[in-house]
């Protein structure tokens, strides 16, 4: 789970598509922000354009693939 220090600096966000797709390890990253497999719950931060880690990053304790969810987007001003 990702941590805070500042709530008043986190934005809770609207429904958005982002947060709700699941990526392939090694594909371009859509959005920077921190990404968490939805199989074992380990988060990663990530950059726009660079590619999700591959799927040999980390080894998951049953079969389950890797899938990278968007947890927390960062946005630029």
């Amino acid at each position: 789970m990702a941590l805070y220090r500042d709530e008043t600096r986190v934005k809770k966000a609207n429904p958005h598509s982002a947060f709700e797709t699941v990526h392939k390890p090694g594909v371009k990253v859509p959005y920077s922000g921190i990404y968490r497999c939805v199989n074992c719950g380990d988060e990663n931060c990530c950059n726009k354009g660079d590619p999700f880690p591959p799927q040999n990053h980390h080894q998951h304790q049953s079969q389950s693939p890797i899938g990278w969810q968007l947890l927390v987007m960062a946005v630029q001003k």
